[in-house]
């Protein structure tokens, strides 16, 4: 299983990055980090700056068919700036187009109503996006974690970090389903 993880080069919260990141490895796959630079990445917790991490591939170069899924970490400016570089949006939404599924925390979605992937799917996120994805044809709930596949893909989708165990549990549950019989 090998999994897209895609964030802006500054404002991902880091322990949305990190938890997921060390969830795919330890369930034996092998997580990529994807960005719209090259270099190293700066995570933030909350407000504050935190680690930095390199780069495994710019966005303009990744394919959809390289990856098995997709993360969206989140992070106030991670999703702002994702969803104002068109490569990134492109991606994201490639993985709606060819039926792959996508794992989105917190803010992340907002790079998903900019892809314009949301209509008639159900999720969750930080409660701030409630009105962004209504207006975007989606239904938003106040869950813990909420899988949807009403639509080409699997989304799985969580509120905040307290929501980690939950969240991770859920996408690798249903990235096991779409990955079963392809190489990881």
């Amino acid at each position: 299983m090998k999994v897209a993880f895609l964030v802006a080069p500054e404002g991902v919260e880091q322990v949305e990055l990190t938890d997921p990141w060390q969830a795919v490895r330890d369930a034996g796959g092998t997580p990529r980090l994807v960005s719209t630079k090259p270099g190293r990445i700066q995570a933030f917790d909350h407000l504050d700056k935190a680690d930095t991490f390199e780069v495994d591939q710019v966005v303009k170069d990744a394919t959809v068919g390289e990856y098995d899924a997709l993360v969206l970490p989140g992070g106030v400016a991670n999703p702002d700036f994702l969803r104002l570089n068109e490569a990134a949006v492109a991606f994201a939404k490639g993985f709606f187009d060819a039926g792959k599924p996508v794992a989105a925390i917190c803010h992340a979605p907002w790079t998903l109503v900019e892809a314009d992937v949301l209509r008639g799917r159900t999720l969750t996120s930080w409660p701030s996006l409630r009105t962004d994805i209504t207006n975007a044809g989606g239904s938003w709930v106040d869950e813990q974690v909420k899988v949807c596949t009403s639509g080409p893909n699997a989304l799985i989708t969580s509120r905040r970090p307290d929501d980690l165990k939950a969240f991770c549990a859920a996408f690798l549950e249903e990235f096991s389903k779409t990955t079963k019989g392809s190489a990881s």
